[in-house]
């Protein structure tokens, strides 16, 4: 009895022991569950940061490899090398005797027109080099790593699912292609491209997390908060980074994805400012900080800025879709190398002569952003001073233009003509390409000549009535980097129609709560302008150019139809392919797969009752018949499958039937054939469908998918419903 006793203790001890290690475990377990969110957007702000900074380190040493090299560490960039020298000088703190040009390397000469030809034609040469290596690498290993990728995750969280997107090779090429075609000089950016960059690293984490793998929703969760990483880092602008994710790419915005966006954006912000790629502890080449207030006699040119802004967002979304156009529909979209080698030439060869060309884009944009202080040798501070002036540094007053700014007025102008042709004809080719920053320094040149005559007018005229109040003689009244910071502004809004994001980007970069009015009037009036010759900013511009199904959350649907108007089949078209629950075999699906391009099958219980229990995806379809054949014996052409419980009843000489229940999704979203169109345009647009059923009292009646709805979108706006195109 006692041995019975103590055998039965023994084993209540062991139950007991396992079901509290089982108990820790499922604990454990819900905890990974609950915290695996953070985790991933931790993994996606860790890698975008690491990412960003890497290439913003690399772009810095290649781009200033066109020019010349360092002796002392050849990967070291000129101003790396220059901070090394002992030898360097104050008053020529850009030349240093272990940085040499390629022809002080090579001929031993600095000066002259030899030296000049011959590092002109060693720019060229970089160029050529680094332009034929990315566009040669992304036609090779990853043809989805070309363009900004904005459009394509619009499309994507819209819950279009691009295959091979967001890859690994894609993350892979497109961030090796980006810093080379941007240390070629071609007039692009890198800002929209990182963007694409931290949602790759998104798929990727996510696809380690069962809870994200699974579930397309979740999934594009992720890559919201992604998209927000890519701007913080692309920026330095954490805060804008959510905003943009909010008002430019998401579809579905929780407040859940709100607080994680933030995470992440604040993760990736944290991790470039650890590795401080330029130098400044700042997360951005051009932050500026200003000392002079503006007025609001200044609103009227913040106004005309704006008004350029639009009308610049116009011309180049225009001239570009015509140009995509042409390349789409004539033998120049055969050539894709050959486009980009003959691109890279024409800018390297007009961009060298002029330094304000010559350089990167971010450099340019930083010149012009910047007030022009005591210590500034830029050719745009050159102002006649007063040798009696004794005033602090950062209040120096309002001077006359000397022979520097003159010049450098022309050389802006001669630059943002060219800076605007150029543009049109590289964004979309076959590289990564960012339109944010070549946008913000066609604005900043134009803002800069603005601020610039402004000030000139305001000292030399100082007793007109729209100065007298404001500016006396001998104060700093107009800040010239302020203006060119506001047409940047409103070059990039007139551009992207974006706004409240922009503003606050802008306001993250400068650091000044101050500037947020002008900013503000600048955006809006650029995106009023733009919006009054077409509502559609370039990234939803490029979406229907290259027919990808899109419905724009910011179009209103008004008109009074019904969903039977719009599902499928419709009067005269063969009936809708359906699979029965429990009487076709693996070979009558099979047959329907091989005629059909569907993305799935509605399953009823059988064609005399058309009563829906369900909706069958064809990838899963394929993958489960193709397993069963491999794995499951007795499964042939006749077996019949079934999407019951149990089996049905079968003579006895039959093949063994095969059981897809578990592909089966019993909760298809459906409506009633009555549902006005109204809801279910709105429901397409919040929940991310691809397609959804109709029924009347549970009978399958037909299916609308996202295609219809945009076709009778376009009907509905007189538009031929045939001419709207899906790639």
């Amino acid at each position: 009895m006692q041995c019975r006793w103590a055998a039965g203790m023994r084993h209540a001890a062991v139950q007991i022991t396992s079901k509290s290690k089982e108990s820790i475990w499922e604990f454990i377990k819900s905890l990974l569950d609950a915290w695996s969110g953070w985790v991933v957007m931790l993994l996606i702000g860790l890698l975008a940061g690491t990412l960003a900074g890497v290439i913003d380190l690399a772009v810095d040493w290649m781009t200033d490899l066109k020019e010349g090299v360092c002796l002392s560490a050849f990967w070291y960039s000129h101003e790396q090398c220059c901070w090394t020298s002992n030898e360097t000088t104050f008053e020529d703190r850009d030349k240093c005797p272990l940085w040499q040009k390629w022809s002080e390397l090579l001929v031993n000469q600095s000066e002259g027109a030899s030296a000049y030809i011959l590092n002109y034609l060693m720019y060229i040469l970089w160029a050529l080099l680094f332009a034929f290596l990315a566009v040669s690498l992304v036609r090779v290993f990853a043809p989805y790593a070309c363009g900004s990728g904005i459009p394509e995750i619009k499309t994507i969280l819209s819950g279009f699912i691009i295959r091979g997107y967001l890859g690994k090779w894609t993350l892979l090429i497109k961030t090796v292609t980006l810093v080379l075609v941007v240390s070629s000089g071609l007039s692009l950016g890198k800002e929209g491209p990182l963007v694409h960059v931290a949602c790759c690293c998104g798929n990727f984490f996510s696809s380690l997390f069962s809870k994200y793998s699974k579930n397309e929703g979740k999934r594009r969760e992720v890559l919201s908060a992604a998209a927000a990483a890519g701007v913080s880092v692309a920026f330095g602008a954490p805060i804008g980074g959510v905003l943009f994710s909010l008002e430019e790419v998401s579809y579905y915005f929780p407040l859940k994805t709100l607080w994680r966006s933030f995470f992440a954006a604040l993760v990736a912000a944290f991790t470039l400012r650890s590795i401080n790629p330029f130098g400044n502890s700042r997360l951005v080449l051009f932050y500026v900080e200003y000392h002079t207030p503006w007025y609001m006699a200044e609103l009227f040119p913040f106004i005309l800025l704006g008004v350029f802004g639009g009308l610049w967002g116009t011309l180049f979304i225009r001239s570009n879709i015509a140009w995509c156009r042409r390349r789409k529909t004539t033998k120049l979209g055969k050539y894709p190398v050959l486009e980009v080698i003959v691109v890279t030439a024409v800018t390297a060869i007009i961009a060298y002569p002029n330094p304000y060309t010559r350089r990167s884009t971010s450099e340019l944009i930083s010149e012009l952003f910047n007030d022009c202080g005591a210590l500034e040798s830029s050719q745009l501070c050159d102002y006649i001073n007063d040798p009696n002036m004794t005033r602090p540094v950062d209040d120096i007053p309002d001077r006359p233009a000397g022979v520097g700014v003159y010049t450098a007025m022309w050389q802006l102008a001669l630059a943002l003509i060219f800076k605007i042709v150029i543009t049109i004809f590289t964004f979309g080719m076959k590289i990564p390409s960012g339109l944010f920053i070549p946008s913000m320094a066609v604005g900043a040149m134009a803002g800069r000549m603005v601020g610039i005559g402004v000030e000139q007018l305001a000292y030399h005229h100082h007793d007109w009535i729209v100065f007298r109040n404001w500016c006396r003689p001998g104060a700093d009244c107009v800040t010239p980097g302020l203006y060119a910071m506001v047409g940047a502004a409103a070059c990039l809004g007139g551009v992207t129609r974006m706004t409240v994001s922009l503003v606050v980007i802008m306001f993250e970069l400068t650091g000044g709560l101050e500037y947020i009015v002008p900013l503000m009037a600048a955006a809006v009036t650029s995106k009023w302008v733009a919006d009054a010759f077409g509502k559609e900013g370039i990234y939803e511009a490029h979406i229907h150019l290259n027919g990808y199904p899109f419905l724009d959350v910011k179009d209103e649907f008004t008109h009074r139809t019904l969903a039977t108007d719009v599902m499928r089949p419709r009067r005269g078209e063969p009936p809708l392919s359906v699979l029965t629950q429990d009487s076709m075999t693996v070979e009558d699906v099979e047959t329907l797969i091989k005629e059909t391009d569907y993305n799935g099958f509605p399953v009823v219980v059988s064609r005399d009752s058309e009563r829906l229990i369900g909706f069958a995806q064809r990838r899963e379809l394929i993958l489960a018949i193709k397993n069963a054949r491999q794995r499951q014996e007795g499964i042939v052409s006749n077996s019949i499958m079934y999407f019951t419980e149990e089996p049905p009843e079968l003579p006895a000489n039959s093949p063994h039937p095969l059981k897809l229940r578990r592909v089966l999704n019993l909760s298809p979203f459906t409506v009633t054939d009555h549902t006005p169109m109204e809801t279910v345009v709105d429901i397409f647009r919040k929940l991310g469908l691809r397609q959804c059923l109709v029924t009347r009292s549970g009978r399958l009646l037909g299916i609308i998918t996202k295609k219809d709805v945009l076709r009778h979108m376009a009907q509905m706006a007189n538009q031929d419903p045939e001419s709207i195109m899906f790639n």
